[in-house]
């Protein structure tokens, strides 16, 4: 039956009972927001603290200034997203040098390695601004273990997802409304100095060793998932299973052979494996 003039078709209960539950979700992070007189948002380069970003930039204008840390444990594609991103937006960026790297606690790479790392950016975008400091972090996070949470929580950081019930999934919904294009589905990418297992080290020649092998397997196989890690064994390149399947003998061979060059190069010993992608495989100790 054709409709008369002047009227459109309903949409799906579905999906209108999704379009509303979206529309509470960004009612919710508006008075979250708006609760301060102005935000720094701790950028990542990810899906979750740029959709924040982008919610708050579009909330509170020039009084939301996004920072985001240049460390060797930041992947330069999350920089340069940031810096692109910032640039699009018209958002004011502040980049820093948070200096977890001149902490031993940070670089002896404990279990909790992510307390100390949280806790230098935090302190150091506190240093410099009054604001509150907001994080991306959402409801799927605290399921997790995650040292940061706890240095945020000592300093006051707020969660503004958290606070108005946003799942990862309902980040992406909120991402691709607010028309951030890829970044809505970007995949999860925690720091590069979570490639190295637990124990090891941590160095800014191996995480850009890391960075370079995973950027170049990205580029040439298009997974799904890629992990470069740094085990005391040697180095594991873990791929989502569908492409690893893909890669036959000689392929692999190949692979193993050029990154065996550059781990060596790079002063890394051992042998190169590729292995199904497991999450969290370099955490090695029991979780506090």
């Amino acid at each position: 039956m054709n409709e008369g003039p002047g009227r459109q078709a309903s949409p799906p209960p579905a999906a209108s009972g999704r379009a509303r539950d979206l529309d509470d979700a960004i009612a919710r992070l508006r008075t979250s927001l708006g609760q301060h007189a102005g935000v720094v948002v701790a950028v990542s380069g990810g899906v979750d603290s740029l959709t924040l970003a982008a919610f708050a930039h579009e909330t509170l204008g020039a009084r939301a200034t996004l920072v985001h840390a240049v460390s060797p444990a930041v992947p330069f594609a999350a920089t340069a997203r940031v810096k692109a991103f910032a640039s699009e937006q018209q958002a004011p960026l502040v980049l820093l040098d948070a200096g977890e790297f001149a902490d031993e606690a940070y670089r002896s790479n404990p279990a909790n390695r992510c307390y100390f790392c949280k806790s230098h950016l935090y302190d150091a975008i506190r240093a410099r601004f009054k604001v509150a400091i907001v994080s991306g972090a959402n409801v799927d996070d605290l399921g997790d273990y995650r040292p940061g949470l706890l240095a945020a929580r000592e300093r006051d950081v707020r969660h503004p997802f958290v606070e108005a019930g946003i799942t990862k999934a309902r980040v992406r919904e909120l991402a691709r409304h607010l028309g951030l294009g890829e970044i809505a589905e970007l995949p999860q990418a925690p720091c590069l100095s979570s490639r190295v297992e637990t124990g090891i080290r941590i160095e800014g020649p191996a995480l850009a060793l890391i960075d370079a092998i995973e950027t170049e397997i990205r580029e040439a196989l298009r997974p799904a998932t890629v992990r470069c890690r740094v085990r005391q064994m040697g180095v594991v390149v873990e791929l989502d299973e569908a492409t690893l399947l893909s890669l036959g003998p000689d392929d692999r061979r190949a692979w193993m052979s050029r990154i065996a060059a550059r781990t060596l190069a790079a002063g890394l010993i051992g042998p190169v494996d590729f292995e199904a992608y497991r999450q969290g495989s370099a955490f090695l100790h029991p979780r506090p």
